[in-house]
């Protein structure tokens, strides 16, 4: 029996979702109605810009008019594999068309249809040719859209398959609930939600789909900005434990550090000791730029509060990080007689049983793990410090779990994250609001300075011979990639499988490699990356899941491929994995784009090493949206890359002022119930007043 739709309803009910499609789509954070409308493409396909074949250039992304001409017999070659191609044209020119493994396309492509395709063009030995494009056959009377959505996929969801699934829910965009008042929408020209959902799926224009993402980045702002401002204001009614300074030996504990603190460092440790000493809890930031030395301030937080008779724990993203800093942390607190131990997901049931047994009867001082600590089978005994490294990686509703396992007498922990990201101070106030930030400008003394060098896709034969040479001189190198693996959402990138089997065969024939990305098991990622620590492995080719806190001071090279294709703040992330040791280190980023524009951002990396500045640059550049793009099931995301300027941001910071101010006016009570609601569905844990 067919089941009558709403926004809550779950999408394995959508026609065409399966039992896999619903598993897939739930991956990717979407499991009701609403949670799909919400899912808006990553980008779009212009493919109603047409151009002529003869028009068309080298290397260009486009879309073209054509008439078949001829086709091929499908061609068998080697290991199974086919082609299959099509000579086709218009007024102006013809080109050939070129598929591989579809011979089915063959019983389509008859000689005198007429279709649009979508490709990028290139020169082969026999003239311009089209490799596997998207066909749309041109029909008398149906109109072809302009843009198509691109939305991020997982497997076995194709672009398809998600763009049919929201065409079946669109209509019930119209019970979308409006979260801004009417004269906020007339005074900052805003369109409706529900109207802007839909374009968001199938924009007629630029103009359109401009306005709506504009309308909808605005409500997103105004009700992410009024919750964490009613977060805040919580959070400073709530009692905790104040930690004291006296005779606790901290003087002795700085003092042994093997190094001498930064006065960046010396004044967050100051403020912290300060928070910590008080009776609300404290809501923190630590952010400082790779290397600047926030484990070691973090240690001193977790020492007071050990020393004070507490309990402590950090959590971390990924497991490899997790040991890092599990490590780190003894070294530092253990000659003082503080336990440290390691709970992640990946420790066999008998050890974390052990672990957890530790924790919960107060032998164990200090808990470092992943998401492992925020389950309901870790209990702790008197924990009143918790600190989450890598902020971005955690949301609300992760920081809320492990403030609520923290609770001792209704009195809440005290709580510390810390960020390598660089986050231009605008946008901080932002996404930080219910936190106050101590910031680490400064890097420690002799931490190396990273040459950083562009170079284009047909002079990588020289960079790799150049990583071979520093690999038979002691040194180590990563290769850092896009992609796991070769797909239709990406096609014009390779992945990091392919390179490895390139590299391994090929340039770098004979040199000890390892392959690491997110699909595979913790046990095994923290294999390959021990392997490429004590030098069993000498080049590491990865995806960006080497991005953060891996620390390997005997590697000086990194290459990554396709550096086109990530934010600024992003690669200036992965650049910190080297030049972490005593010897020269270069990073090297091969451009594959055709344009200036990826050229010159690209320049900018090259030209500083400040993490700040290359923020400041990447917003400049990008708009907000892509420190704003990162989507975590379960937690408030922004419509990716729709708060497109700093003018949205003013706008919706001057709304929450007035708000705050007229906190009674019934006129925005549908905010503040927009705000109550994304705390709950984020597991805040707070109320809204």
């Amino acid at each position: 029996m067919a089941v009558r739709l709403g926004l809550e309803t779950p999408i394995k009910y959508i026609k065409g979702i399966g039992e896999a499609k619903s598993n897939a789509f739930a991956r990717l954070g979407v499991e009701t109605v609403y949670d799909l409308l919400s899912f808006y493409p990553r980008g779009y396909e212009e493919r109603g810009k047409t151009v002529s074949i003869s028009d068309a250039f080298d290397g260009e992304l486009c879309s073209v008019i054509v008439t078949v001409r001829e086709t091929s017999a499908v061609k068998r070659l080697r290991g199974n594999m086919t082609v299959f191609r099509s000579l086709v044209e218009d007024e102006n020119g013809a080109m050939e068309l070129v598929f591989f493994n579809c011979p089915y396309i063959a019983k389509t492509l008859s000689s005198g249809r007429k279709y649009r395709v979508y490709g990028r063009i290139r020169i082969g030995h026999r003239g311009k040719e089209m490799v596997s494009p998207k066909l749309e056959p041109i029909i008398k009377g149906v109109e072809l859209p302009y843009y198509i959505p691109i939305y991020r996929l997982s497997p076995p969801l194709t672009q398809k398959a998600i763009s049919q699934a929201v065409l079946e829910v669109l209509p019930l965009c119209e019970a979308i609930p409006e979260p801004l008042p009417e004269s906020v929408r007339t005074s900052h020209n805003l369109i409706k939600q529900s109207e802007a959902v839909r374009i968001m799926h199938v924009p007629k224009d630029e103009k359109e789909l401009s306005l709506a993402r504009r309308s909808i980045a605005f409500s997103e702002l105004a009700v992410f900005r009024l919750a964490l401002c009613n977060m805040r204001s919580n959070t400073d009614r709530v009692k905790a434990i104040p930690l004291g300074l006296k005779n606790v030996g901290s003087k002795n504990f700085l003092e042994s550090l093997p190094f001498e603190l930064t006065s960046a460092q010396k004044r967050a440790v100051k403020e912290i000791f300060s928070d910590l000493g008080k009776d609300r809890p404290m809501a923190r930031l630590l952010q400082g730029d790779v290397g600047s030395g926030k484990t070691a301030v973090a240690a001193a937080a977790i020492y007071l509060c050990v020393k004070n008779g507490y309990q402590a724990c950090m959590m971390a993203p990924t497991e490899i990080l997790a040991a890092q800093h599990k490590k780190t942390l003894d070294k530092f607190l253990s000659p003082f007689g503080i336990r440290t131990e390691l709970l992640v997901s990946g420790l066999p049931a008998a050890e974390k049983r052990r672990v957890r047994e530790g924790i919960a009867d107060g032998s164990i001082n200090v808990a470092v793990g992943t998401h492992a600590l925020i389950t309901e089978k870790t209990v702790f005994n008197n924990c009143a410090l918790a600190v989450a490294d890598e902020q971005h990686r955690f949301g609300v509703k992760q920081r809320a779990e492990l403030l609520s396992k923290s609770e001792i007498d209704g009195r809440r922990a005290h709580m510390l994250v810390m960020s390598a990201t660089p986050i231009p101070r605008s946008l901080s106030l932002i996404i930080f609001g219910d936190l106050d930030v101590s910031l680490l400008d400064e890097l420690p003394p002799g931490r190396q300075k990273i040459e950083t060098k562009v170079v284009s896709a047909n002079d990588t034969e020289k960079v790799y011979e150049f990583l071979r040479k520093e690999t038979e001189t002691g040194g180590r190198g990563y290769v850092v990639c896009s992609l796991i693996e070769e797909n239709e959402e990406n096609s014009d990138r390779r992945s990091a499988e392919s390179y490895f089997a390139e590299l391994s065969n090929a340039v770098l024939k004979g040199i000890p490699m390892g392959l690491m990305h997110g699909r595979m098991k913790p046990a095994e990622k923290a294999e390959v990356m021990n392997d490429f620590a004590t030098g069993r492995i000498k080049v590491l080719v990865s995806t960006t899941v080497i991005e953060v806190g891996v620390d390997v001071p005997e590697a000086t090279v990194m290459i990554i491929e396709n550096a086109e294709c990530f934010g600024l703040s992003q690669l200036h992330q992965l650049r910190g994995r080297v030049g972490r040791g005593n010897k020269r280190s270069v990073c090297v980023l091969v451009n594959g784009g055709k344009g200036e524009d990826s050229a010159d951002r690209l320049k900018i990396m090259r030209d500083t090493s400040d993490g700040f500045k290359v923020a400041e640059a990447d917003l400049e550049r990008r708009g907000p949206g892509d420190f704003f793009g990162v989507r975590q099931s379960g937690e408030f995301s922004f419509a990716c890359s729709a708060i497109s300027d700093m003018t949205v941001l003013k706008e919706t910071d001057a709304l929450i002022k007035e708000i705050r101010e007229n906190p009674n006016d019934p006129e925005y009570r549908t905010l503040f119930d927009s705000a109550k609601k994304f705390l709950e569905r984020t597991g805040g844990g707070l109320t809204v007043n």
